[in-house]
């Protein structure tokens, strides 16, 4: 921590996850996984990073799995306490939401869904050095309607900011990092629920600069991703694995091989089979007569024979035989089987299927 500068950290972890159905009937989407790890754990250590150990985590019906998934914070350095909303009203209803625990203290809010891979030290920093009332971390974006897009000056401080906008005057989308001070209590009070019935963020934020406040806006290169639907789940985790450190924790075994950024991990056990990086595959994973191509997560306790996944996530206790995947997720204990004669992953011009398979399925390919 910035020496006398007490920052608290806000997680928001409350929502749906509608897009990353049907993943998110059974698991809150904040722990789906990036190399293996959830999403949300990645928010904990950027904050802890940046010195920030208090942190209040907004929490909705999935609450119980995120904080079983988390509890008390010691595994991060971290003192975590859990508040309840009542309904997904909006990001600015969760803040507020969180009042009575950030008190009059300035505080960081971290969308825990988010992934941003540079951490938010140095942003934290600049804060405090500023002396503004709040900050937020922008990015220029290709699809700016998508998002809350804010317009600055020549100096950096932002001029105005709208939500999703028809015709957007700046392609810089805010991304889910905002560095606040309790003015934008305040500020949130004044506003009304937006054409979707939620308090939007983005409206507390331009009636903070309606009231005069001095806001600023921080342009970074650092990969973010918004893991909002399936293909950004993808990205993040090939962001992840390509800058993850190799590490073999197991030999590969008979007639194996292994190129380039490859982490096997404790217990995994690998025959016959090609595993091209980035890829990581879990402890007691079982790996038989297949190929694992770049982009790839194979999570614990997965068995995988006779088949041939790029690009993928495969969640824990899955097991895939006689299939050729690429560009998909398959959750745990789900199965995927191709009845296919004569099937090799290493035939040319192999067919491939994308696939989207939640939590205990079965599929089975022809």
């Amino acid at each position: 921590m910035i020496q006398g500068f007490h920052l608290k950290g806000l997680i928001l972890s409350g929502g749906t996850g509608s897009r990353l159905r049907p993943f998110t009937y059974s698991t809150a989407k904040q722990l789906l996984p990036l190399a293996n790890k959830p999403v949300i754990s990645y928010v904990v250590e950027a904050m802890v990073e940046a010195g920030i150990t208090d942190i209040g985590v907004i929490v909705g019906h999935t609450g119980a799995q995120i904080e079983a998934h988390l509890g008390d914070g010691t595994q991060f350095g971290a003192n975590l306490t859990y508040i309840q909303q009542d309904a997904p009203r909006g990001l600015a209803h969760a803040v507020q939401t969180a009042r009575p625990f950030l008190g009059d203290n300035p505080f960081a809010v971290f969308l825990g869904d988010n992934f941003l891979r540079g951490g938010i030290r140095s942003h934290v920093e600049a804060f405090h050095a500023s002396g503004a009332t709040g900050q937020i971390l922008l990015k220029r974006v290709d699809n700016p309607r998508e998002f809350g897009i804010a317009e600055l000056d020549a100096a950096g401080r932002l001029q105005r900011l709208v939500e999703k906008p028809v015709e957007p005057a700046s392609n810089l989308a805010v991304l889910g990092v905002y560095l606040l001070r309790p003015e934008f209590f305040d500020a949130a009070e004044t506003i009304k629920p937006s054409f979707r019935g939620e308090l939007e963020i983005t409206d507390a934020l331009q009636a903070m600069l309606d009231a005069g406040h001095d806001l600023r806006g921080h342009i970074i290169d650092d990969d973010w991703v918004d893991t909002g639907g399936p293909e950004d789940l993808l990205r993040a985790n090939r962001t992840v694995l390509d800058h993850m450190q190799p590490c073999t924790g197991e030999p590969l075994g008979h007639g194996s091989t292994a190129c380039g950024n490859v982490r096997i991990e404790a217990g995994a056990a690998i025959t016959g089979s090609q595993i091209q990086g980035p890829a990581i595959i879990g402890p007691e994973a079982v790996i038989r007569d297949a190929y694992i191509g770049p982009g790839t997560s194979i999570a614990a306790r997965t068995q995988v024979t006779n088949a041939r996944i790029e690009n993928s996530i495969v969640m824990e206790d899955a097991v895939i035989e006689g299939a050729s995947i690429r560009d998909s997720i398959v959750g745990r204990h789900a199965g995927i089987r191709s009845v296919a004669q004569g099937f090799s992953p290493e035939a040319p011009d192999l067919p491939s299927h994308k696939v989207l398979l939640g939590d205990h399925g079965r599929l089975e390919l022809a």
